[in-house]
């Protein structure tokens, strides 16, 4: 790492020069301008000028005059003072060449809604997904269904954003839970990193919401047959409007997942037939979604009905929510 410390440095707006000489200088003893200057190969002119805007950004400490010993400084407050510039330099980055983006769509496309909405197609789909989730920063809100533009493969980009603190909550449609090669290689994986996992029967639409900022909305299985496209929208009262039936939904589905909490009554397999019972699965479903033979299911369902008391499987969901066993 110390022989690309040069490199890193002019990642943060350090000259190459400068970042040669504080380089250099931390892997010996302090020393004059001239010693610096034989060591290097440099000329003692081009030496003095790199260590002055050295000296000026606050890494290197100690006299020019007369020869005396310069010596690096500390770098946590100056390199912090240059991380908030160069942030700052890319900001305006963005900002510039999204206004020059927005000034071509205007152009091509002169109707207002262009700046709202964005239509893709083909190709252009998968790679937009994956540069989108890639720089999640904070939250994705997703209603889950198929059919799958990424064809339903693991989605490792997710397992790495929740390692890294994004927050998922997923509202899956009973159809993608029933499928069953989805439900190992995606849904089970993914709750096991952390994501936050509810069912309802049907969800209203496609749709991915990543840090309230941009959502991308997918056609059904009906409309893709038709037209293979994704819409991207962007800030706008119908970003706001796609946020509020996603939490009016959140709120109305069932959860399939409470974090590590392990309800004292039930076994942690017990609750997931619970969980899954409650999505309308039927029981073969059940069964093949968690590995068990259909026997066995049965077996653990009259034992649960056995200990709620329950007739029914009305009565034992009722049951299961007072007890807080799912």
């Amino acid at each position: 790492m110390a022989d690309d410390l040069p490199a890193q440095l002019r990642r943060l707006g350090v000259g190459a020069s400068e970042a040669a000489v504080y380089a250099h200088m931390l892997k010996v003893q302090p020393a004059t301008a001239a010693e610096l200057a034989s060591a290097l190969g440099w000329r003692r002119e081009d030496l003095e000028a790199a260590v002055g805007e050295l000296t000026r950004l606050g890494l290197v400490s100690g006299a020019m005059a007369g020869d005396g010993v310069l010596k690096p400084a500390e770098p946590s407050i100056a390199l912090e003072c240059l991380a908030h510039a160069r942030s700052a330099e890319l900001l305006q980055a963005r900002i510039a060449a999204t206004n020059a983006y927005g000034g071509y769509r205007r152009t091509v496309h002169p109707q207002p809604t262009e700046d709202l909405v964005e239509v893709l197609t083909g190709a252009d789909i998968v790679e937009r997904i994956h540069q989108v989730e890639g720089s999640v920063e904070s939250e994705v809100l997703r209603f889950d269904s198929p059919p799958y533009h990424t064809d339903g493969q693991p989605n490792e980009e997710e397992v790495r954003s929740l390692a890294g603190g994004v927050v998922y909550r997923v509202v899956y449609s009973r159809s993608a839970v029933q499928n069953a090669d989805y439900y190992a290689c995606n849904i089970k994986p993914c709750i096991a990193a952390g994501e936050q996992a509810r069912v309802l029967p049907t969800v209203p639409v496609k749709l991915t919401v990543f840090d309230r900022r941009v959502a991308f909305v997918s056609m059904s299985f009906v409309e893709a047959e038709i037209n293979d496209s994704m819409l991207v929208v962007y800030p706008s009262s119908l970003l706001s409007a796609l946020i509020g039936l996603f939490e009016t939904s959140w709120r109305a589905a069932f959860p399939m997942h409470l974090g590590t909490r392990e309800p004292p009554a039930v076994s942690p397999l017990r609750r997931q037939i619970l969980e899954l019972l409650a999505t309308g699965l039927t029981d073969d479903s059940i069964a093949q979604l968690l590995g068990i033979s259909r026997r066995t299911l049965s077996r653990h369902l009259e034992q649960l009905s056995y200990s709620a008391g329950a007739v029914t499987r009305f009565q034992l969901a009722l049951h299961a929510s007072r007890e807080g066993w799912i």
